[in-house]
């Protein structure tokens, strides 16, 4: 079951097998995590895209002023100046202590990973929640905890079974989020299977 709609990862064009990829999903998932609509957290991601600061270096060499303008350019600008601060911050540790990839090789299991991203000052656990899930089966210790959202609109598609919920969990929370909260159900890809949205 496809679901008809793409991961926010695919809708970037990001390959997640990638180690490049992962940080640039890392830094969307940042954008992801505050209080903001999807749109402006895309749009964001595709101006810091289009600037070049897509590695830890390049956020770093930015600096906060071009940060803030690349924030507002996407209209993020209900958390521009904080979230500048916030990536920089982030950014510069990534850095100390090798980057995302050896956060994850130095992890003991899953909620080791979970810990050690939310050390960094400003990432909960939406934002692990975020990153991580799309990388189960690509990260050997991605596992964080099912969705609730995730959960909701599975059952009202009559899915069954854990594992077949975590490895749609990046469209099913999707479509929780674009069109269930919306209540946006006539044009739901989804609409003929689910049990509240009617055919």
């Amino acid at each position: 079951m496809e679901l008809g709609i793409r991961s926010y990862p695919e809708e970037l064009g990001l390959d997640l097998r990638k180690p490049g990829d992962r940080f640039k999903w890392f830094l969307a998932s940042l954008l992801f995590g505050r209080r903001i609509s999807a749109e402006i957290a895309l749009r964001t991601f595709r101006e810091f895209e289009r600037r070049g600061y897509t590695t830890p270096e390049r956020v770093l060499e930015a600096g906060w002023h071009r940060l803030v303008e690349a924030l507002d350019e996407g209209g993020y600008v209900r958390y521009d100046y904080s979230t500048a601060d916030r990536l920089l911050e982030i950014c510069g540790k990534l850095k100390e202590e090798g980057g995302l990839e050896r956060l994850h090789s130095s992890a003991r299991d899953a909620r080791d990973l979970e810990r050690r991203l939310m050390d960094f000052r400003g990432i909960g656990p939406v934002t692990v929640s975020i990153f991580l899930r799309e990388l189960r089966g690509i990260w050997e210790k991605a596992d964080p905890p099912l969705s609730p959202l995730a959960r909701e609109v599975a059952g009202r598609l009559g899915m069954r079974g854990e594992e077949r919920m975590k490895e749609l969990e990046p469209r099913l929370v999707r479509l929780a989020l674009e069109y269930c909260k919306r209540r946006r159900c006539p044009s739901c890809p989804v609409r003929g299977r689910c049990r509240e949205g009617g055919a």
